[in-house]
């Protein structure tokens, strides 16, 4: 009876995932990990014409408003602002996010990925005025989703805070540079790429304010982590 049962189940997924969908679902993975390779080479042109086929596969296979559609045009359209191809890779994340909202809802974590990266596009282009509720919003889901002192709130709070620095709101900055690096400092090791990041960019802040004390400390404090590190490779 048990036997019959297993050969029972292996049917019925066979009848909910057709071979054709499986083998399409397996290509898409490959050419998303293609993509990568791509990318991290440099080699964006390429990458572009396998981001185009990883789209229409995601098309054929899942349906136009499936939430891996959406991870398609999303790596689609970063390959573009990369590029500096503003125009093509607007249109590509509103779309983007607008499959997100509907299949996921408007408060979904992976909602405020997307309008980070919308955002990000419009700092790209001095359209600060239409980036900052952008990042305010994606700020706002990743709290109430996932928590005041989880990682991916620093990362929301630290790109609002570059668009800040970048308009000379230099006060604003600060605090919400102090409140990025708690969340990372509870949450992450201290020699962690976010962290020092997020210190290099108070350094310079501070250079800005004059206020040369606040300089030296933190100077001083990313000094000891690149120590600490550089003893940590030689054990």
């Amino acid at each position: 009876m048990m036997i019959y049962f297993r050969i029972v189940v292996v049917l019925l997924l066979c009848n909910l995932f057709p071979p054709s969908v499986l083998g399409n679902e397996a290509l898409w993975s490959k050419l998303n990990i293609k993509i990568l390779r791509l990318y991290q080479r440099g080699e964006y042109q390429d990458a572009v014409k396998v981001a185009k086929r990883a789209l229409e596969v995601a098309e054929e296979t899942f349906g136009i408003d499936h939430p891996k559609v959406a991870v398609s045009l999303n790596n689609l359209s970063t390959l573009y602002r990369i590029q500096g191809r503003y125009t093509e890779a607007e249109p590509l994340y509103k779309q983007a996010l607008t499959i997100k909202e509907k299949a996921l809802g408007h408060n979904h974590p992976d909602v405020a990925t997307t309008l980070n990266n919308l955002a990000g596009l419009y700092k790209a282009q001095s359209r600060y005025s239409e980036a900052e509720p952008l990042y305010k919003r994606a700020l706002k889901i990743r709290e109430k989703a996932l928590g005041e002192e989880h990682p991916d709130l620093g990362q929301s709070l630290n790109n609002l805070t570059l668009l800040y620095k970048i308009q000379g709101r230099y006060t604003e900055a600060e605090t919400l540079y102090k409140k990025a690096l708690a969340i990372w400092e509870k949450a992450l090791y201290p020699d962690d790429p976010a962290i020092t990041t997020v210190l290099k960019n108070m350094i310079e802040l501070y250079k800005h304010l004059g206020k040369l004390n606040e300089v030296i400390r933190l100077e001083n404090r990313l000094e000891k982590i690149r120590s600490n590190s550089k003893t940590k490779k030689i054990e």
